[in-house]
């Protein structure tokens, strides 16, 4: 699978004046540090003798220098195609949304969609329609009227970004492009479509999926996002997460053949900067199709995977509950996934039993998110490593919440790598663990998972895609809405909560012997601050900036003039 890049290799870089953090035990802080050849090649007065007259040197200025961020569960297509449609950020009103539509008509050719992005304020698109004057969105005439020759479709947020419910509208050639009457009803759960009190339909759309379903089940004439579509917004994810220090990204949640395909074809164009390793989700419709495909079809994602250091594909993601219908909808809308990227899944406790066994036996490594069920899971990964010892296959458990010592010492002793998301369950969903018995001791417990000796990689789950946000609430664990802390014990130091974000990441994809550190040899991929974490309080932690990303000796993001401003 491996192709061989063109990319020059890199000048000698020295950045000096600077307080750079190694994440290595054998010199944990510099002042100066050379990179050659896309590797680091010295500290402080060695890095300064390399300085010759080819090399390019960088005064930081005191600025501070960590490894690059990896972002172990990053969801990163996504950010780039938020860009590709039309923002109703700055809208207030129903006259603010009407107006964005009419310049859409203006420039549309007749007939065709207006789709625009959610009613809200990015990343979370929090409120929705109740930040509009009027409490509402348009209705369907209101958009008639605005434009009379065109379809148009306003979604609901996807529900991961913020909070479900959330609202979205159709005009009246959309709601008849898609063949809705009022006798029109929903198969998926959690989706109702509004009528006014004559019982027709009034062209809005309410929401209640974390993961809207609406476009599968009702929506078929909507424009998808397509491979050229996805491609674009790939080239300006990657540069969206470079410019906040993220210099490799671990999709544990998994990726569909097309998002996946869209990866290879950046990386065979040479265009992708961000070290990328992919976990297949997989879209078989029940066992026997499963064991065919493990049999068949994935040989590549077998062990370690197949790739080189910028694009891996290795292992497999297998949910852990989930919808059947709502699976069995996106299935069928392949291989669009909407906003995911991935195939929604809905599996049993008896056939993620089954299919983690298949997995091991075809050497296949499992990712599972397990949210509040991980004292259900593990008993499964005893089994399997009863008939296929799971040490150093570097299955993962990602989406920890609340969980039991006795399950985290199973881990341990499994040898299962563990990823968390602080922003999901203690920042934006804390409400449902404010009132815990322990206090919320037992809810993504990271100091007692790092005291048992487990891997932990923090992740952003594009949620938002910022790690410093995720920084800051693994520092101050605060619910939104009270600021009330959740497991205050369990709160993360800045040293061990970078540490989580950039050096462990690398055994989630087989890379701890050559990236994370900022050790001679290893990968030169790191991030300079305009702030230094480790001196801040936890509060001051979001407030981080990221001023320059280096990834391989390239300089991907920022630069001299960014340092200098």
């Amino acid at each position: 699978m491996s192709l061989p890049h063109k990319r020059a290799e890199p000048r000698t870089v020295v950045l000096r004046n600077a307080r750079i953090h190694t994440f290595h035990d054998a010199r944990p802080s510099a002042h100066a540090i050379a990179l050659a050849n896309g590797r680091v090649a010295a500290y402080d007065e060695d890095a300064l003798a390399l300085a010759d007259g080819n090399a390019q040197m960088l005064d930081l200025q005191g600025a501070t220098v960590i490894p690059g961020i990896n972002d172990s569960h990053a969801h990163m297509e996504r950010e780039g195609l938020k860009t590709l449609r039309p923002s109703l950020a700055h809208a207030r009103s129903v006259a603010d949304v009407l107006q964005v539509v009419r310049e859409q008509a203006r420039s549309t050719p007749p007939g065709e969609y207006i789709v625009t992005m959610p009613v809200g304020t990015p990343p979370y698109f929090f409120g929705g329609a109740a930040q509009l004057a009027e409490g509402r969105l348009p209705s369907r005439q209101e958009l008639d009227a605005a434009a009379p020759g065109h379809p148009v479709y306003i979604p609901a947020p996807f529900g991961n970004w913020g909070k479900p419910p959330g609202s979205g509208a159709l005009n009246s050639l959309a709601l008849a492009r898609n063949g809705l009457t009022p006798a029109s009803q929903p198969r998926c759960t959690g989706i109702e479509l509004g009528r006014d009190a004559a019982g027709e339909l009034d062209g809005s759309i309410v929401e209640r999926n974390a993961r809207p379903a609406v476009e599968f089940d009702l929506l078929p004439d909507v424009p998808r996002f397509g491979f050229a579509d996805r491609l674009k917004g790939l080239r300006i994810s990657q540069q969206l997460y470079h410019a906040k220090g993220t210099t490799s990204i671990y999709e544990g949640h998994g990726c569909a053949p097309e998002t996946i395909s869209v990866y290879r074809k950046l990386w065979e164009d040479d265009e992708l900067t961000m070290r990328s390793t992919l976990v297949v989700s997989p879209a078989w419709n029940d066992l026997a199709e499963a064991a065919r495909a493990m049999r068949d079809w994935l040989a590549t994602a077998r062990g370690r995977g197949l790739g080189d250091p910028w694009f891996r594909v290795s292992g497999i993601h297998i949910a852990y509950g989930g919808d059947p219908v709502v699976a069995c909808c996106a299935r069928a809308n392949l291989p669009d996934t909407g906003w995911s990227g991935f195939v929604e899944q809905a599996v049993t406790p008896s056939d993620f039993r089954a299919l983690c066994v298949l997995a091991a036996e075809h050497d296949l490594r499992v990712n599972v998110i397990v949210s509040d069920k991980l004292h259900e899971v593990v008993p499964v990964l005893r089994e399997v490593n009863a008939r296929v010892p799971l040490a150093g296959r570097r299955w993962v458990v990602q989406h920890i919440a609340r969980s039991r010592i006795d399950d985290l010492k199973a881990l341990k002793a499994l040898d299962v790598l563990v990823t968390t998301i602080p922003t999901y369950f203690l920042w934006k969903g804390g409400a449902a663990y404010l009132d815990e018995p322990d206090g919320g001791e037992g809810v993504m417990p990271h100091a007692d998972m790092l005291a048992l000796g487990l891997d932990v990689s923090l992740a952003t789950d594009n949620i938002p895609y910022d790690p410093f946000h995720t920084l800051w609430v693994a520092g101050v664990r605060q619910e939104r809405l009270t600021g009330r802390v959740i497991g205050a014990g369990q709160a993360l130091s800045a040293r061990d909560a970078l540490r989580a974000f950039t050096v462990a990441g690398a055994r989630l994809s087989f890379d701890e012997d050559w990236k994370g550190p900022l050790a001679p040899g290893f990968a030169a991929d790191l991030a300079v601050l305009d702030q230094d974490p480790i001196e801040l309080p936890a509060a001051a932690w979001r407030e981080v900036r990221c001023t320059m990303t280096i990834v391989g000796g390239h300089i991907v993001h920022g630069g001299p003039d960014a340092i200098s401003s």
